[in-house]
């Protein structure tokens, strides 16, 4: 179990970069969120104690005054230690221009650890996300202001590593997973990402049941319906137009596909996952106020 306190965002005024979701957590020994993907960004730092994050074959064990970064749509799995467990903060975000201002920051696909010295600023940067709670234009250019904030802190002291080479086989994942991400939206079937990689469907099928443990046709759908997830919580799209914007025909087709995964019907998903974040937050507002 843990001791959260978390604030996830319908409105969206800013396109380059924009905040999805932010956070406080004190865990209990041995709390673990995952295996699981995320829609958005999301940068996860350690205010005190230690855990451990995993992201495909690798393990990181990580402790205060370090931090790690989520990719959207990757697989992570992360753990508080037994005997201290980690209390940490996190911000959720997306945009047109995240790519360069993780970069900025010295994060990429290929260093996803990094140490900052400024906890007790970034705290303060995301409690304030926090105490905005209304969508009122001026809370929105508040929140976007500590979304800048909370980057400028990170880029004090965060050094930039150079990537790694990738192997072959890797870069073929990579391609594949771009284009996907790319082309979600529209119609496109396997043979489409074989094609794009250069690679044959079976190959295709091998390679990701070698490094993300599902097949390409899982990844497609899991991909389409993650992002159907976070339009139904911070958007007040139709289902039509979210069926029609994950690539899929018709609402009917989406809410099949989206049943069978998520075991309820997107209206009934949207409607649950926004009245618990609102009854979450209002019942914790007093201790809010106290971190």
């Amino acid at each position: 179990m843990e001791d959260a306190y978390v604030l996830q965002l319908s409105n969206r005024k800013f396109s380059e970069l924009y905040l999805c979701f932010c956070g406080y957590s004190k865990c209990e020994p041995l709390h673990s969120f995952g295996p699981a993907v995320r829609p958005a960004y999301l940068i996860h730092y350690i205010l005190k104690g230690k855990g451990r994050y995993y992201i495909e074959d690798t393990r990181y064990s990580l402790k205060a005054g370090q931090g790690f970064l989520i990719e959207p749509d990757v697989l992570t799995f992360y753990q508080a230690d037994a005997d201290d467990p980690w209390e940490y903060l996190w911000v959720g975000f997306n945009g047109t221009n995240v790519g360069e201002y993780l970069r900025d920051v010295g994060l990429n696909s290929e260093q996803l650890i990094f140490r900052n010295d400024y906890g007790s600023e970034l705290k303060h940067t995301v409690v304030g996300m926090l105490k905005d709670t209304t969508s009122s234009i001026s809370n929105q250019y508040a929140r976007q202001g500590l979304l800048y904030s909370f980057f400028a802190i990170l880029s004090k002291n965060t050094n930039i590593s150079a990537p790694q080479e990738q192997d072959g086989e890797n870069i073929h994942i990579r391609r594949a997973v771009e284009y996907v991400r790319n082309n979600y939206f529209n119609p496109i079937r396997v043979t489409d990402i074989a094609k794009y990689v250069c690679v044959d469907r079976t190959y295709l099928y091998e390679l990701f049941r070698r490094y993300l443990d599902v097949s390409p046709q899982e990844y497609l759908t899991n991909y389409r319906l993650t992002r159907a997830a976070e339009l139904l919580t911070l958007t007040e799209l139709k289902l039509g137009e979210i069926a029609l914007s994950c690539g899929y025909q018709n609402a009917y087709s989406f809410g099949k596909a989206f049943k069978a995964k998520q075991g309820i019907t997107p209206a009934k998903y949207r409607e649950k996952n926004r009245s618990e974040r609102k009854e979450y937050l209002e019942s914790h507002k007093d201790t809010l106020e106290k971190l």
